[in-house]
């Protein structure tokens, strides 16, 4: 079996020796580079053309961010997971949009790092665990917050609105009392952290809020 060649990218001799020791103990990687900074590391995979490079982020001078989008357009067959201390999704989602297949962190357990290699050698975005959970609960305060939180009435009143019918015509159409449709339009601004009904328009034209 063909072996997948690795580059790895660190400022930190040890760091880089030790992955080095423990990649080339499993007979599926061979490290081919070891480079301790981002200009480096563009040099080596242009040159070496790596099937996988491990870059940490936090390089200096230039960091693995930098060479992230070096390295896609001087080696493209080279498949990028960025290493780092951060579990900030932020880090990691600029990195994917520069052409990077995967994330681990320093975190991550040995285990973890030979899988991302595995997946993203098969041309699949890997993000650790780590990263991951971060990820969930975002999106589970997210979905408690702002326009998650509105009722299926709610978002009735705000279809009409949107139309510009006035809260008289609302309660017509839904078929409900026009206190009702107040209480419903303060409701609907406290949720959404809007001044008033002319601000909650642009609002959903902004954020293309479906109703």
């Amino acid at each position: 079996m063909e072996k997948i060649t690795v580059l790895i990218a660190d400022d930190h001799k040890l760091i880089r020796e030790t992955w080095s020791f423990i990649l080339n103990s499993d007979p599926r990687f061979t490290v081919i580079a070891q480079c301790s900074n981002g200009e480096e590391a563009i040099e080596m995979a242009q040159k070496l053309r790596p099937k996988i490079a491990l870059l940490d982020i936090n390089m200096a001078p230039m960091n693995g961010i930098e060479a992230t989008e070096q390295i896609r357009k001087f080696s493209p067959s080279t498949k990028i997971i960025g290493v780092s201390m951060h579990s900030q999704p932020a880090y990691v989602k600029k990195l994917l949009k520069l052409g990077a297949m995967g994330y681990v962190t320093k975190n991550s357990p040995q285990q973890e790092m030979f899988d991302a290699i595995a997946a993203v050698h098969e041309g699949k975005r890997y993000i650790c665990a780590e990263v991951k959970t971060i990820l969930s609960e975002q999106i589970f305060e997210e979905e408690s917050t702002g326009a998650n939180t509105l009722s299926t009435r709610e978002l009735d009143v705000i279809k009409h609105i949107k139309e510009g019918l006035s809260s008289k015509e609302i309660s017509t159409q839904l078929n409900i009392s026009l206190k009702t449709v107040e209480v419903h339009r303060h409701n609907i601004l406290k949720k959404l952290n809007l001044k008033n009904s002319a601000a909650l328009v642009n609002y959903i034209n902004s954020s293309g809020l479906v109703i």
